[in-house]
């Protein structure tokens, strides 16, 4: 009987324990859930409402005045049959953003193995390396402009010196995209950042196995170093993409989309149609076949990059 007691008596005081842990847990949950609401209401606020009214607004014919007019898919229509600058943009976009990604990507893994040596002044370097990507866009493109001047440019005058004739880097047709990549590639100091991080936290026992079975630098690096920081590589690949592909800034500061329409990107073309020319409902279609265009290539780039990155397709 006393044993039965005893054991009615333990039972009670657990049951009370994880009622007590449950009614904690409860209220620790309800604490996140009023926590988050702000954070919840900023990222709507900011990014989901704007971004649902565009895809609304897409089905109207709107100057940002008047009332808007229903017309469906009246602007998806003219866009693909009668715009001017759907295929140039598009064109244009696509190729600015594979030469930044592959450029920027290469450059970048460059110097931060350059700068995970053991050298001196290396924290210096480091600095030097990331400080373009903090300086203001327009400070940056103004600067690079003075650099691509066809007459007293910087470039130009060295290429003087070594007898070539000079170049017209921003009003080429076939040079203006290559010179527009020189910029962002130079500006993928975050880039750098992010490879040095994975760099160093590469297994330095693995490097020591390879080395002991004789494997020399180059083995080590693609059989060591990158599968191990493969994740980064596919985040740094997956930044650049969805960065350059929503280019604008060059085309604001430097080429108004020239010459020939070979730098008019599509976040310009939106721009040009949204605020210069006040058709906010095209302008909103436009952003609409932007978004699922970049949607495309992100769902391609995890696709391909599955094996690759997380082994065995898990």
């Amino acid at each position: 009987m006393q044993s039965t007691c005893s054991l009615r008596g333990s039972e009670m005081r657990r049951n009370k324990t994880t009622n007590n842990i449950s009614r904690a847990g409860k209220k620790e949950e309800r604490t996140a859930y009023l926590c988050l609401i702000p954070a919840f209401l900023g990222v709507s606020l900011i990014s989901y409402v704007p971004t649902l009214a565009v895809f609304v607004l897409s089905f109207f014919d709107w100057n940002g005045l008047t009332t808007p007019k229903f017309i469906g898919f009246g602007n998806f229509e003219r866009i693909f049959t009668k715009d001017i600058y759907l295929a140039e943009s598009i064109k244009a976009t696509i190729l600015y953003a594979f030469l930044a990604v592959v450029g920027a990507v290469l450059y970048s893994l460059i110097i931060a193995l350059l700068l995970n040596m053991e050298i001196k002044g290396r924290t210096l370097f480091r600095s030097i390396f990331f400080v373009p990507y903090l300086l203001p866009a327009i400070g940056v493109f103004k600067g690079w402009e003075w650099l691509y001047e066809g007459n007293f440019g910087l470039f130009n005058f060295v290429l003087r010196m070594v007898g070539i004739s000079p170049q017209r880097f921003l009003d080429s047709p076939n040079q203006v995209i290559p010179s527009l990549v020189m910029i962002a590639i130079w500006t993928s100091g975050n880039l750098i950042v992010i490879f040095l991080a994975g760099l160093q936290n590469v297994p330095r026992v693995y490097l020591e196995a390879a080395r002991i079975d004789g494997a020399n630098a180059w083995q080590r690096f693609i059989n060591v170093t990158i599968p191990s920081i493969s994740p980064i590589i596919f985040y740094n690949v997956l930044t650049a993409l969805i960065t350059h592909l929503q280019v604008i800034n060059p085309a604001l500061a430097l080429t108004d989309g020239g010459p020939g329409k070979k730098s008019m990107f599509m976040s310009y073309v939106i721009y040009l149609y949204g605020f210069q020319k006040n058709k906010m409902g095209y302008a909103a279609a436009y952003s609409v076949i932007f978004f699922l265009l970049v949607g495309v290539f992100t769902v391609i780039l995890f696709t391909t990059q599955k094996n690759q990155v997380f082994g065995e397709g898990e």
